[in-house]
């Protein structure tokens, strides 16, 4: 129920989500699940709840509640089978809402996905009532009590592994889900895996040690006759090796001294088949004499098919996220030499590996207008379109292009004239561009002057140091990119920037934190940014305001581009 609450919070991008259950007696739904966790509910909210429950029918309010405790609340029954009420799924924000008919449609649709899982829980209870009912059964007769439990226990091993291995996300989780599985059933000392790759089995390190003492051992080897594990995945059957003897008779010295270096006494390797073929070898090692019987090989075989068709779904997630960020990585630019001014940029990505944003950065000469030569001008830009997966990237690598074509095609013009053409090119070949970006001009003027135009769409604002002078938020924007915003005039801001002057640019992974307010953030950057020297590397600048968000959860990727007006 809280995983429900926290994707209602995504959803329909409100600070709250909860999921209130109905039950008999006084505490009905008096503890929801709720996220975040430790974000209280007002009392308020839950009588919005019991109102949902008396009306029947979904409830949406822009408003609720007075004064300072007012709230907007949106809320959708969960039903039974029988259409019975089981509950309310809510969302509630702080602000003011109107809440559309999207909204509404999604919270409603999650609220669906809600009541199946939950009658779902409630079929696994019947369930679990006939596995109780068994137990007795198998207590009454006294001489199939053991082997009733074993039987027992082994199918909740099972079921636990169906569950556990559909939630990984990665080789080192698929690993640590099949230890914690079997080290409490079939009491393994060893859990290994090696996965095929061009011909070659490679060794994948266990993600709490590191790798095992494997002195004797490559890391990767061919699939020959050395090796029970090769063995495995060429005959496509589980291999059981039941002593030193039979592997020192059947196999190489070097299977031999890894099974020595593990203490080894029995082992078994089982292929990991998936659909479209076997992916490699999972094996499990015993320091003591093990007899696998014919009821346990087909524990472990089915495991192993839990197991590999996990190895399969983080295996394709690891080649569209290497994808992607190969795509992100290639397209962010190389800052050009320009006289005059300093450029440096810092490209950091989200720390949990499935996170591939749109973020990025660029700096080009701009070209003069029709008749001039080369003008000294800079174009820059930092933007944030939205998504995290593959087709984020490749957007941001389209709009990336988009806007250096216009501001080839619209010599002399500003950099709200080119936004707005790129906003109407985006419309006519429909591409879905949603996001935020600052766009800046920048050209030499007398005494070692820059003037600065930049135009906001929606973006957090730059930061610019100026010596003498505090660090100054260049707030002014316009609303962000998005399909469904018709597209308009937007403004220029003009600022003549002196020698000495630092222009920092930046994406919301610098200053969005959960729970904190982003404006203070933007001023924790901002007293980091003045309390630099002004003659640090622009490197070291940057370096030094990303260590602000370095200790958090880094749910997104950031960007930062500084540029420094060089002395005279």
């Amino acid at each position: 129920m809280n995983r429900f609450a926290r994707l209602a919070t995504r959803l329909l991008s409100a600070p709250q989500g909860l999921v209130w259950l109905n039950a008999p007696g006084e505490t009905a739904g008096a503890a929801p699940e709720c996220w975040p966790a430790e974000l209280p509910v007002a009392p308020a909210v839950l009588d919005r709840c019991r109102q949902v429950a008396e009306l029947g029918q979904p409830l949406f309010l822009p408003v609720a509640g007075d004064g300072p405790l007012a709230f907007s609340f949106a809320g959708v029954p969960l039903v039974g089978s029988a259409g019975e009420f089981l509950g309310v799924l809510a969302v509630t924000d702080v602000a003011r809402r109107a809440w559309g008919a999207d909204e509404a449609r999604d919270l409603t649709d999650l609220a669906g996905a809600c009541s199946a899982q939950i009658r779902t829980r409630m079929r696994s209870g019947a369930a679990l009532q006939a596995r109780e009912d068994a137990e007795r059964a198998a207590n009454a007769a006294e001489g199939e009590a053991t082997r009733m439990q074993t039987l027992l226990d082994r199918s909740q091993l099972l079921l636990r592994a169906s569950e556990d291995l559909a939630d990984t996300r990665g080789l080192d989780d698929v690993r640590r889900q099949v230890g914690e599985l079997v080290s409490g059933d079939l009491k393994p000392s060893y859990i290994g895996m090696a996965l095929l790759r061009q011909g070659m089995l490679h060794r994948v390190a266990d993600p709490i040690d590191g790798d095992m003492p494997f002195e004797d051992v490559p890391e990767h080897y061919a699939l020959g006759p050395n090796w029970p594990t090769a063995r495995a995945v060429r005959e496509n059957r589980m291999i059981v090796i039941n002593d030193r003897a039979e592997l020192a008779a059947a196999y190489g010295p070097e299977a031999v001294a890894g099974f020595d270096a593990l203490d080894l006494r029995a082992a078994a390797c089982l292929p990991l088949r998936g659909t479209r073929g076997t992916l490699g070898t999972l094996v499990l090692g015993w320091s003591s004499p093990y007899r696998i019987d014919v009821a346990e090989r087909a524990i472990l075989t089915t495991i192993a098919g839990y197991a590999a068709q996990a190895v399969e779904r983080a295996l394709h997630l690891d080649e569209r996220v290497s994808a992607a960020r190969e795509l992100q990585q290639a397209l962010l630019t190389e800052l050009p030499d320009v006289p005059g001014l300093e450029l440096a940029a810092l490209y950091w990505p989200a720390a949990q590996d499935d996170m591939v944003g749109g973020d990025w950065y660029d700096a080009y000469p701009l070209p003069g207008t029709p008749g001039e030569g080369a003008t000294g001008a800079l174009a820059v830009t930092v933007a944030d379109i939205a998504g995290h997966d593959i087709r984020a990237a490749a957007l941001m690598g389209q709009v990336r292009s988009m806007l250096r074509q216009a501001d080839h095609d619209h010599p002399g013009k500003g950099p709200e004239q080119v936004l707005s053409a790129l906003e109407r090119a985006c419309r006519r070949l429909d591409l879905p561009v949603g996001g935020t970006l600052v766009h800046a001009h920048l050209r030499p003027e007398a005494d070692g002057h820059w003037l600065l135009k930049w135009s906001n769409a929606g973006h957090p604002p730059p930061l610019l140091a100026t010596p003498g002078c505090a660090v100054e938020q260049l707030t002014p924007h316009d609303v962000l990119l998005h399909p469904s915003l018709s597209p308009g005039p937007r403004s220029c801001e003009t600022r003549l920037l002196a020698p000495g002057s630092t222009l920092v640019l930046y994406t919301d992974g610098l200053v969005e934190e959960r729970g904190r307010d982003i404006e203070e953030n933007i001023d924790r950057v901002a007293r980091r940014l003045a309390a630099q020297p002004p003659d640090v590397p622009l490197e070291t600048l940057l370096r030094s305001l990303a260590d602000i968000a370095t200790n958090r959860e880094g749910e997104d990727d950031t960007v930062l581009l500084a540029l420094r007006i060089r002395a005279h």
